[in-house]
């Protein structure tokens, strides 16, 4: 029975030294080896290919004094790219390389590629040559992956950025105004104010408006005042004495001046809001200490204290600031209403010089004509040194992809966010994609947060993309949320371009949606580079 069993461990022992006995077995039994891939179909993700390549070597497969080099390789149209090979050795060589013992083992290897254009149409591949003292076997190449996914190469570079805008009115509110004076404690209006200058100037602005057909009288107000000395009882009784005076006498102000518009009256008490700007107007010495104590005190006993206590300032706020506001303003308040669209673009061809710098760049924005616009812009540069303006040649510039002229013009404005993300969007256009992402750090915008999107999509930082664009509805937005899982978005962009379609097929595809991939590559397809680019995208391989 002992002689029985020895035999039988001796035969087992001959087939192990059978199956391992040289290593061109190794070669024979290279279809024994299991190979898997992670991503199963290869992504190109920020400029890269990366992967996680699997093989389990079998018990009984590897040489105990062989050495086996694999070398990953990527193989495309436009040639094969190889990593450096991986070195693994048996259990007898005395080498550094990982060891496989006779028992067998999966090893898992990272590998990483540089995209390079026409690896949409790829696979990846191990190559593998079996090493014993001077003599060298390759393997059969054993297929890994096919590759590559490009799909966030679709993003939008273009970036966005927005004009300067205007502060154009089209109705622009517009005032009046005339005063009369009143003696001291007194609220009866004497003869020479109703003939001053200024009710004179009053009555003249009323029947220029009444003869501007832009122009319209919508209200006006009778305003009475007191001075603000004195027991402030006192003066609220004077005021309102004031106003009662001072509307007969707007009535006789415009007896030949009709004004069609209702006549709002009221008093003050007691005017420190017109006292403060004429003490902040004058040329008075202590003005700076008495404006000081009004920003203290907010009581109108201990304001009017305080300033007596600056015994020789007030002398001088008596005889030239008080006897000023003791008064009633006439005011009437007008609604100019400004050129119309059609009249802007009809000035900027007649008498473009009566424009103001807001009529100028509301006209540029009705211009579709890039050089119309940028001759508008340089009318406001030149006329108003419009900062606004000037940003806005730099935009022109941008968006007609003259880079290095919008360089220039974002050279003679003053730095802020929007100067920051156009410099962005140039670098972004000029590929320097380091440079860009540090200008839309800078930006402080929502286009800024929009651009800063595309940056994270390049650099596949896919969720930090999604949630910059998450209140947007834009094509990097939805490309976004595909990227991250989400399909919904992207099938149901609505945009009407090539583009946009070629988005919704991969969306449908994704989804398994036979019909809706061929209706959307068929809009797709009418742009040449789209075409080219569905026949080899992995995303439709299944649907060749």
């Amino acid at each position: 029975m002992k002689k029985i069993i020895k035999s039988l461990f001796a035969v087992t022992v001959a087939l192990a030294a059978a199956a391992c006995s040289s290593p061109e077995k190794m070669t024979e039994m290279a279809e024994d080896l299991t190979v898997g891939c992670e991503p199963a179909v290869l992504e190109v993700v920020g400029g890269k290919i990366d992967a996680d390549v699997t093989v389990t070597y079998p018990a009984d497969y590897f040489h105990p004094k062989a050495i086996l080099e694999v070398t990953p390789v990527i193989v495309y149209e436009g040639g094969e790219v190889k990593m450096e090979p991986f070195m693994f050795q048996g259990e007898k060589v005395k080498d550094n390389y990982q060891t496989i013992p006779s028992k067998g083992a999966t090893v898992t290897k990272k590998v990483s590629f540089d995209y390079a254009p026409g690896m949409e149409k790829s696979y990846l591949e191990l190559r593998g040559t079996v090493k014993y003292k001077t003599a060298a076997t390759n393997l059969p190449s054993k297929k890994v992956a096919d590759g590559a996914n490009t799909t966030y190469m679709l993003v939008c570079k273009k970036g966005s950025l927005d004009y300067k805008a205007d502060n154009y009115q089209d109705v622009i509110a517009q005032k009046a105004e005339g005063q009369i004076l009143y003696n001291i404690n007194s609220s009866e209006v004497r003869n020479n104010q109703l003939s001053s200058k200024s009710i004179k100037d009053f009555q003249a602005a009323i029947d220029a408006i009444k003869a501007n057909d832009r122009m319209n009288i919508v209200s006006t107000d009778v305003v009475a005042y007191a001075s603000p000395d004195g027991e402030e009882d006192k003066n609220a009784t004077l005021s309102d004495n004031r106003s009662k005076s001072a509307e007969k006498a707007f009535g006789a102000v415009t007896k030949k001046h009709a004004v069609d518009a209702p006549v709002n009256v009221k008093s003050i008490a007691e005017d420190w809001e017109g006292f403060q700007e004429l003490v902040a107007a004058s040329d008075m010495e202590d003005k700076n200490l008495i404006i000081r104590v009004l920003s203290m005190y907010s009581d109108p006993a201990v304001r009017e204290k305080e300033i007596r206590n600056l015994s020789a300032v007030y002398k001088t706020l008596a005889q030239e600031v008080l006897p000023e506001l003791r008064r009633a303003r006439f005011i009437a308040n007008v609604e100019f209403t400004n050129y119309t669209s059609e009249e802007l673009l009809e000035l900027i061809d007649s008498n473009i010089d009566i424009l103001d710098e807001e009529a100028l760049l509301r006209a540029a924005t009705l211009v579709e004509d890039n050089e119309g616009k940028l001759a508008i812009y340089r009318k406001a540069v030149d006329k108003y040194d419009s900062q606004r303006a000037q940003y806005n040649i730099a935009v022109t510039y941008i968006n007609m992809n003259e880079l290095g002229r919008a360089k220039n013009a974002l050279s003679k404005v003053a730095e802020d966010g929007d100067v920051y993300n156009a410099l962005g969007v140039i670098a972004l256009r000029e590929d320097d994609i380091n440079a860009a992402a540090e200008y839309f750090a800078y930006a402080n915008s929502k286009a800024g947060v929009e651009n800063a999107a595309i940056i994270d999509i390049i650099d596949g930082e896919y969720e930090a993309a999604a949630q910059k664009l998450a209140d947007t509805k834009s094509f990097n937005a939805a490309l976004a949320q595909l990227l991250i899982g989400n399909n919904i978005p992207a099938a149901a962009f609505e945009q009407d371009c090539e583009k946009s379609a070629y988005l919704r097929a991969v969306a449908a595809a994704r989804m398994g949606k036979t019909e809706k991939v061929k209706a959307e590559l068929e809009k797709a397809s009418k742009n040449e580079k789209l075409a080219a680019k569905a026949a080899k995208d992995v995303e439709f391989a299944q649907f060749r």
